[in-house]
This record gives structure tokens, sequence and C-alpha cells, in this order.
């Protein structure tokens, strides 16, 4: 191919995605059972269950992250749940933060009453093992640099004990770290959701038991929205998605026709 031919096959792709985006074509999705697993084991929560939610994840992996983690985190909201975050890789706690923020506004959550967000703790062994012991010595101020204590839904909260469950979002295998120190030595339930291509290596947990449920990529995020009725960035990927699987197989069909054609010229 042409430098000029490429030029024209990648405007084209620009040209349909564009498209599909303007005109908001958007079907639905099939529900996996894992998804459906994980917004039941939500959705069947009391409301008032305190959920620890880790941004286990670098920026790099937001535009699968980012969806997954909006739609988990409205669910929790919209269910009474209360919010405790925190990050164990670095590059994750601002975007935490924000993630959490905006959720919270979208459904009038007060912070300190309804969600906490704890910040970055390195070494993240050492920090899954020690908040099994007290949320407060492992952190004795939150992020914003408020005394743990002073905020009143940590007053509740001593260790893993008062937590419901873990929910990692994770780009890689922190998600692991919280199964083998948190689950097996705690008894604490882990959830994760994580990139398309950590969902194998997440599979056999999954099927063991050590893992109360999954979802996974950008499907996974557009499935979600779709339970709990709120479209976002995993839909929207997944119309863009489509129109470009829809485009590469319209050139594959039309290149196949063009190489038949000169070969049927030549031999003729």
């Amino acid at each position: 191919m042409n430098l000029a031919a490429r030029h024209y096959t990648f405007l084209g792709l620009f040209v349909t995605v564009l498209f599909a985006m303007l005109l908001r074509i958007q079907g639905e999705v099939t529900v996996s059972p894992d998804t459906q697993k994980l917004y039941d084991f939500i959705d069947a929560l009391p409301p008032g269950s305190v959920l620890l939610v880790s941004f286990d994840h670098e920026a790099s992996s937001l535009p699968e992250i980012r969806p997954l983690a909006l739609a988990v985190l409205r669910h929790a909201f919209a269910r009474g749940h209360r919010i405790i975050g925190l990050a164990l890789l670095s590059e994750g706690t601002g975007i935490g933060l924000r993630l959490l923020r905006r959720t919270a506004q979208e459904y009038d959550r007060t912070y300190g009453r309804d969600y906490v967000y704890l910040g970055f703790k390195p070494q993240y062994i050492a920090a899954i093992l020690a908040m099994g012991e007290s949320f407060e010595k492992t952190f004795p101020m939150d992020y914003l640099g408020h005394p743990l204590d002073s905020l009143p839904l940590m007053r509740g909260v001593h260790n893993y004990d008062d937590i419901t469950a873990v929910i990692s979002i994770a780009d890689g295998s922190m998600t692991t770290h919280w199964i083998e120190y948190g689950r097996s030595r705690y008894g604490i339930d882990v959830v994760a959701a994580v990139t398309a291509a950590m969902v194998t290596t997440y599979d056999p947990y999954l099927t063991s038991g050590q893992l109360t449920a999954l979802v996974g990529g950008l499907r996974g995020a557009a499935e979600y929205e779709q339970l709990i009725g709120r479209p976002g960035g995993g839909l929207r990927g997944m119309t863009a998605q489509t129109a470009s699987h829809l485009y590469v197989i319209l050139l594959i069909l039309v290149g196949n026709i063009v190489y038949l054609r000169q070969r049927r010229g030549r031999n003729g």
C-alpha cells in the first residue's frame, strides 16, 4: 500500500467513527454473567454499607478504567452505600479523588459522612495488611489533611471487620494482592473492575471463589452502564469500536474483490 492509500484508509476510519459518534448510533449490549454478578452483589448490599474502593491503576489505562470506575461508583452511591477511597499506585491517587468527587456530586453526597478519600500509601502489601489491623494507624490523616477520627464515616470503621467489600479498580496485578492478603488473611470480599487484558489473569480466582465478582474492559463498562441505566464512556466506546470493526471488515471485502478481479484479468 502506498503512502497516499494509507492516508485515505486512516481518513476513512476517522470519518466512520466520527459519523457513528455524531449520529449517536447506540445499540444494546448483551450483559455477561460476570458483569451481572458484580451488579447483583452491590445491588443486594444493605443501604449504608461501607465499600473500600482502591484505585490500583496508572493514567495510561484511563480509556478503559474511567468508564468502569464511574459505572461502579454511580451504582454504589445510587444504592446509598458509603465509600472509602484510596490508591495503592501513586498515579491513581489524583485520578481516584476526581472520579470519587465527581460521582459524589452527582448524587449530592457529603465528604466525611458519605465518602472519604485516604490517598496514596506506598508498600502496598504492608498497607493492605496494616489496614486489616487499623485504618487510623495506617492513615492517621486523610488525603485532604483531616485527622481520620474527625470524619463521621471513619469513626465507625476501624479495620476490615467494618468493611463490606473491597473494590479493586486495576490495570495490573494489584487485585491479586487484595485477594492474597486482604481476603485470605482477613476474609474480606474482593470484587474487581479491570482492563480487558487482565480478565484472563483473574478468571481462575473468580472460578475458585477467591474473587467474588469481576467486570472487565470497555465491554464490561458498557454492560454495567446499561444495567444502571446511565449511558457513558463505555457505551460510547463500544459504538466507536463497532464502527471501526465494520469499517475494517468492509476494507477486507473490498480488498478481496479487487484482488479477485485483478487475478481474473491476468488469467483471462
